[in-house]
């Protein structure tokens, strides 16, 4: 399937050579110089140098077409969780998918095809109140569906992967095209799309419908609950900065290194939970940046294993003094 390219209203003033603002269409106009902290569940970050919010997938293709013409690199922000983004901000243009939104339940084949742009905790809501079982497990994902399919996110042993029937990707030509659950290439909390110049548009994911929606929503609260009792809810974060080293817990190695509550500036390890950084107040995204340095240090000096990061980070950050 391939979208018919727009041709773009490019109503400009200031930005770099003085633009401002650029429209793209009546609805969709990319600005300059928007500060990215309030789009982030960290609250840190700097500003993007361009910024767009499309709210249909031609706004969407539009914008993906004028970052390729002006040869401008393109960052897709959804919900902002699980990402750290740089105080000097991001250069380029910054597209913001969480305006996009539609789902579809098929109950005949079991179906619900969700848009990038869907909260994963209200989907499963949502799923559960139908009586479709299969996202149980998701409540407690702060991000969206989009973010989700790209990181493969998981939860009490479960994952999108587990669930996935296709993806719907945009291309830098403007053409859509599906990709199955395995072309995704999926293992722990990656998949090929990361680090790619595809955009994901929506997802079709295989549930199982028919279920006492009591039964599942019971399921589903009690997700949630755990995720309250064990994990720092009551501060920004980005969920687990840490992927967990098999067969290893990485909250355990940065506990048992002592470093519960260890702080730099405002970025603080959780004392509820060790593989969580919150911001405590005040924080900046490069004391985050650092405190995440330390923990991995420490944790390579006691155990001497790696800790690979989960959160993504985005911009240019300064080495650690």
């Amino acid at each position: 399937m391939t979208i018919t390219p727009i041709k773009t209203s490019l109503r400009t003033s200031g930005m770099n050579n003085n633009r401002k603002e650029i429209s793209l269409t009546p609805e969709c106009q990319i600005k300059s110089h928007v500060s990215l902290a309030a789009y982030t569940s960290y609250r840190v970050g700097g500003p993007a140098e361009l910024y767009v919010a499309p709210r249909d997938m031609n706004s969407l293709q539009a914008s993906v077409q004028y970052a390729v013409e002006e040869g401008l690199p393109v960052t897709i922000l959804g919900a902002g969780s699980n990402l750290l983004i740089s105080d000097r901000g991001i250069s380029g243009l910054v597209i913001a998918t969480r305006h996009l939104r539609h789902t579809h339940f098929d109950l005949q084949r079991g179906l619900v095809t969700v848009a990038a742009g869907e909260a994963i905790p209200a989907l499963a809501w949502e799923a559960a109140k139908l009586g479709w079982s299969g996202l149980e497990w998701a409540v407690g994902i702060p991000g969206t569906m989009g973010g989700a399919v790209v990181m493969n996110a998981g939860a009490h042993g479960d994952c999108i992967a587990d669930i996935l029937v296709s993806a719907e990707v945009l291309l830098p030509n403007g053409s859509l095209k599906t990709l199955t659950s395995d072309e995704l290439g999926y293992t722990y909390r990656t998949s090929k799309l990361q680090g790619s110049n595809l955009v994901v548009t929506q997802a079709t994911f295989r549930l199982q419908p028919g279920v006492d929606p009591v039964k599942v929503t019971s399921v589903t609260q009690q997700h949630k609950k755990q995720r309250l009792t064990t994990q720092p809810y009551d501060k920004p974060s980005c969920g687990s900065v840490f992927r967990n080293p098999t067969p290893y817990a990485a909250g355990r190695l940065i506990e048992e290194a002592g470093l519960k509550g260890f702080q730099i500036g405002g970025a603080q390890v959780s004392p509820r939970h060790a593989n969580f950084i919150i911001n405590s107040g005040g924080a900046r995204a490069g004391d985050i940046f650092n405190l995440i340095r330390h923990v991995q240090q420490q944790v390579q000096q006691h155990w001497s294993i790696s800790l690979e990061p989960e959160v993504k980070m985005m911009g240019e950050f300064l080495p650690v003094c």
